[in-house]
């Protein structure tokens, strides 16, 4: 291990882009479950922290004005610029009278922009891949990056390690916050292999043929978390554990092999590092976002109390089992995709995306999201890899793999409206 590249998240190591003070801070995707909990967290530390910009999607312009009012930030980009009336209208209510407004920027390259502004740290809680250009732009401005947008670093892993700095990339995925606590135990070689828990989302235990026909209501009762529809219906089939494992890869430089996923229903331990000595550690709290969040803002000081700790005094079962293959393939075939690299982890999550959308409208029946995200990625075959991966590159195989899934998905809906 001594001679592979460095990883590009090292709790040994911090960038630190200013100097004394609290940390300024940007927060992507503000009206968000991750933007609300994180600005929750930085109104609860004054002292610590204080947020400088927001950027939403546009859809919720009441919360933004308020978040923008109470934090008292310098900008807010939204990206749909068909609501900028609106927000205009939701700000002046929430400042008042002659109260200057906070800069509004609004477009597709809004949230991009405020990535780039002055500050210490950027936490992208964008969900999707519109994540990419805005963890581009805040590497490339030299800013601290908590990344919560884990498809950046999927379908843009080589550009992204191409402008990351030693210590700038903080993780604040639970579970690979949780791995870069677990790190700071030992040195890389030091590492036998990584253990990423899944809860097993709502149908663990149930084979492959009992999933044939639960309903979009069935998928997004996730047993544990509150999270967003696609986010849910993800970690039904399992896909957010298999972008998970392409993530560990290359935050970490752990090959693929030596990342396995444990299915652990209660969601206490957020996940593991075994040593060469046989010692493993584990991460654990609560099922909350509160600790990673703050992991990812204040490494590496810890807040305190950003969430709940365990009552010791009380029994408690921990349980784990071994991952169903056949039932949720999807992590087999995420580490497939990691391992040709280039655009296939690109196409691999862009057909998702369009497959879990077809779900949730009603389209496409749940085993059908990872039989049509299979057929994709094989259509795609081997792509190009190496150093010559590019921006241009990724949008056309995005691109390319959402027009040729939402064909396969009338495709099917076609064929049961025969049936």
């Amino acid at each position: 291990m001594s001679d592979s590249p460095a990883p590009l998240a090292d709790p040994h190591l911090v960038f630190d882009p200013a100097g004394d003070g609290p940390k300024d801070v940007v927060v992507l995707g503000s009206t968000g479950s991750i933007g609300t909990q994180a600005i929750d967290l930085v109104l609860r530390n004054p002292d610590r922290f204080r947020v400088t910009a927001l950027s939403a999607n546009g859809g919720r312009v009441g919360l933004l004005a308020e978040q923008a009012r109470r934090l008292r930030v310098r900008a807010v980009a939204v990206a749909r610029e068909d609501v900028v009336p609106a927000l205009r209208e939701a700000l002046s209510a929430e400042y008042g009278t002659g109260e200057p407004l906070p800069e509004i920027l609004a477009g597709p390259d809004a949230a991009t922009q405020v990535a780039a502004s002055e500050c210490h740290t950027v936490l992208n809680g964008i969900t999707g891949s519109i994540g990419l250009a805005p963890t581009l732009a805040a590497l490339e401005a030299g800013r601290t990056l908590a990344l919560a947008n884990k498809e950046s670093l999927i379908v843009g892993g080589p550009l992204v390690k191409a402008l990351a700095k030693p210590g700038q990339i903080i993780p604040v995925d639970s579970e690979h916050a949780a791995l870069f606590q677990a790190l700071a135990a030992g040195t890389r070689a030091d590492v036998r292999r990584l253990v990423v828990t899944a809860s097993g989302g709502p149908f663990r235990g149930r084979s492959k043929a009992e999933l044939a026909d639960v309903t979009v209501e069935d998928a997004l009762a996730h047993p544990t978390w509150a999270m967003g529809p696609v986010i849910t219906v993800n970690s039904a089939t399992l896909v957010n554990k298999g972008l998970e494992v392409i993530e560990a890869h290359l935050l970490y430089d752990i090959p693929f092999d030596r990342i396995e996923v444990v299915v652990h229903p209660q969601s206490y331990v957020h996940s593991m590092v075994e040593f060469t000595d046989g010692s493993t550690l584990a991460q654990a709290t609560p099922p909350d976002m509160g600790g990673p969040i703050a992991i990812g803002l204040g490494w590496p000081e810890r807040v305190p109390d950003a969430a709940p700790a365990f009552d010791w005094s009380t029994a408690s079962t921990w349980e784990f089992f071994p991952l169903d293959t056949e039932a949720f393939p999807s992590v087999g075939l995420a580490r497939h995709v990691g391992r040709l690299a280039g655009t296939a982890p690109a196409v691999f999550n862009a057909a998702n995306e369009e497959c879990v959308d077809a779900f949730l409208r009603g389209a496409l029946p749940f085993n059908g999201i990872m039989e049509t995200v299979t057929q994709v990625v094989e259509e795609h075959g081997t792509p190009a890899t190496g150093t010559s991966l590019t921006v241009p590159d990724v949008l056309e195989a995005e691109a390319w793999a959402r027009a040729r899934a939402r064909e396969l998905t009338a495709q099917t809906a076609t064929a049961e409206a025969r049936a």
